[in-house]
């Protein structure tokens, strides 16, 4: 059966001649931020790919097809539609088969780019285990899918507002690599520091390709995940941010936010306790993240 892929010329292109290619999630469009800096963002972040030597592909569900690309009429349709599901592995095919308007998750750009024969996927931060996960069981399908889906994801570690400790021992137990690049920490998202040392550390886009294809050559499932701490201009000191966390976390709960809707609520209310610096330093996470991951998909381009 025909998988219903979209490619857009672009991606295409260089899908034909052989050249490398960084996956993008779409749910930074349609959940993170809103119209028209959302898509000025997206479109920073595929320029700044294609600046280091590799071709973007932004991925979105749109009329019962997987995007894989989106052209500058549908990145502006996108970054202005209402009621788009926020789409991960559980509700990606019923999207598909019912005509919905989807933007990917983690775990949903890692199926989809695989689908596309893309191996390099860069993002903000992964989703993971949220606090009181032993009571409320809240573990984002983002981890699993690290463990299944063989797709190298450059982030900036997990988002601070999760329980990190949880998170990295859930990884562990996955069996997923955990790789912190230049340095031994594992990052805290808008932090390069979460306390916590890193599985494993390198320091070059090349070793990380190399990990990458090794992996495959063993026959061992799921892919990567590199923690790339942002950078030091735009970062905020953990022991800066913690203290608004809190304060997010407790009007969260107080306020019955739960599954999906969580993450959304504590990101605007940490944008707005810290007046706008949370979503400043974002940007430059993302763009860093962009950096790395295109040099990363030359690397294994070469080696193809």
């Amino acid at each position: 059966m025909t998988l219903p892929l979209i490619l857009s010329p672009e991606v295409a292109e260089a899908r034909a001649s052989g050249q490398p290619i960084v996956a993008l999630e779409s749910t930074i469009i349609t959940h993170g931020m809103p119209f028209p800096q959302n898509v000025e963002t997206a479109r920073r972040v595929e320029a700044e790919i294609r600046a280091h030597g590799a071709t973007p592909a932004t991925i979105a569900i749109l009329d019962r097809h997987i995007h894989v690309g989106l052209t500058e009429a549908e990145l502006n349709a996108l970054g202005q539609a209402r009621n788009v599901a926020k789409l991960s592995r559980a509700d990606l095919a019923a999207c598909l088969a019912t005509g919905g308007t989807g933007a990917t998750t983690v775990a949903a750009t890692m199926i989809c780019a695989h689908l596309a024969g893309i191996k390099v996927f860069a993002t903000g931060g992964i989703g993971g285990v949220h606090r009181g996960a032993e009571t409320s069981f809240d573990i984002s399908a983002d981890l699993r899918e690290l463990a299944e889906t063989p797709v190298t994801v450059v982030a900036a570690g997990a988002k601070a507002i999760l329980d990190l400790p949880k998170t990295l021992e859930y990884l562990e137990t996955l069996g997923v690599p955990v790789i912190a690049f230049g340095q031994d920490d594992f990052p805290a998202f808008w932090s390069r520091s979460s306390g916590l040392k890193a599985p494993l550390r390198m320091d070059s886009a090349r070793d990380i390709a190399a990990a990458h294809t090794m992996r495959a050559r063993l026959g061992l499932p799921g892919g990567q995940l590199v923690a790339n701490p942002i950078p030091v201009e735009a970062e905020i000191p953990r022991a800066g941010i913690m203290p608004q966390i809190e304060a997010a976390l407790a009007e969260s709960e107080a306020q019955g936010i739960a599954a999906k809707a969580v993450t959304p609520f504590l990101l605007q209310r940490i944008f707005e306790l810290t007046e706008g610096r949370s979503l400043v330093s974002n940007i430059a996470l993302v763009l860093n993240n962009a950096r790395l991951g295109a040099a990363i998909a030359r690397e294994l381009a070469t080696d193809a």
